[in-house]
């Protein structure tokens, strides 16, 4: 093996633990999350470990779960109305409301009252930008993507429209075991980049006889657009496989947990998916007795939209939900 690729071996081996460890924190976001357990995860000594997430992720450990408590409890503010605040807070991870009250405010600029009654919609976060190496495998900023604030307005634009489904009904959706590429930056309507992701992803899968007649294509999204700045955005595009299928360097290998969940169908451009999204979220989700679940929801891709007659994306938003 030369030592350009013995290198690129032990980076893709980095960029594996760190991704176990991000997504063994957003399980357990509520529990105690500690230093020595977290290393373990990621199988460093926790003084290396420590060193090396921050290097990879561009935040320290305390940060990135802050972060993502914060932004967890962003979101059940406005979704779990009847939720008292101090159970948010627990909830998401935080000691008490105090301290809760405290992080919300120097995140978010206003108290956690005053985003639930509809300071949220106009509300960006407080947050140092971080600044991405341009080959950084773990947080990769899109090299497509268009002037940030252009950017940041197109996509303030997109999210006030609506698009409704050809159906939609809540279903049993079993559990599923999903060998991913993740990505993190902006991705909202970068169709090339979708393309480069699942090809990757196939290859992989194809060459390792994983891909066949029930092999399914999905978009896993870590994080509320909403809320978390444009720069730290995850997802994960996935193929399914059989369990107990390994992970291999940079593609990881997670489990979908089985449950109730809605699922919609579109035909959408390449524009219109944050549309299809609000109307799920918006619209039908308020009226159908249901409420968000904190499984992951996931796109399933269903078709080749270059064989589309008008190039339309044919998709299925998989939403888990619980009884209100």
């Amino acid at each position: 093996m030369s030592a350009q690729a013995a290198s690129a071996s032990s980076r893709a081996e980095y960029v594996a633990r760190i991704n176990r460890v991000v997504d063994h924190i957003e399980g357990h976001l509520a529990e105690v999350l500690s230093l020595e357990d977290l290393a373990e995860v990621a199988c460093f000594s926790p003084f290396h470990f420590h060193r090396v997430f921050a290097a990879l992720t561009g935040e320290t450990l305390y940060q990135f779960i802050l972060r993502l408590r914060l932004e967890r409890s962003a979101t059940q503010l406005v979704q779990l109305k009847d939720k008292s605040i101090t159970a948010v807070a627990l909830d998401c991870g935080f000691g008490g409301s105090a301290a809760f009250a405290r992080a919300f405010r120097a995140a978010y600029g206003m108290s956690a009252s005053e985003w639930r009654a509809g300071g949220s919609k106009n509300c960006k976060p407080i947050r140092k930008q971080r600044k991405a190496a341009p080959d950084d495998p773990v947080y990769l900023a899109s090299t497509a993507a268009a002037d940030r604030d252009g950017a940041s307005n197109w996509r303030h634009s997109m999210q006030q429209t609506i698009k409704e489904p050809k159906s939609i009904g809540v279903e049993q959706m079993p559990a599923l075991t999903v060998a991913y590429v993740r990505h993190v930056g902006p991705y909202a309507g970068d169709a090339g980049l979708f393309g480069r992701l699942f090809a990757q992803i196939s290859k992989w899968a194809g060459a390792r006889g994983l891909m066949n007649a029930q092999t399914r294509m999905l978009s896993i999204y870590h994080d509320n657009p909403d809320i978390t700045a444009e720069e730290k955005l995850r997802v994960s595009v996935c193929v399914t496989v059989p369990p107990g299928t390994r992970a291999e360097g940079e593609v990881g290998v997670m489990e979908i947990p089985a449950g109730q969940c809605a699922v919609a169908r579109f035909e959408l451009g390449v524009t219109e998916f944050a549309g299809a999204w609000n109307w799920l979220y918006g619209k039908w989700m308020p009226e159908s007795g249901f409420q968000p679940d904190d499984r992951p929801c996931y796109e399933r891709c269903l078709n080749d939209p270059q064989a589309h007659p008008q190039k339309l994306f044919e998709v299925e938003i998989v939403a888990p939900v619980r009884p209100l």
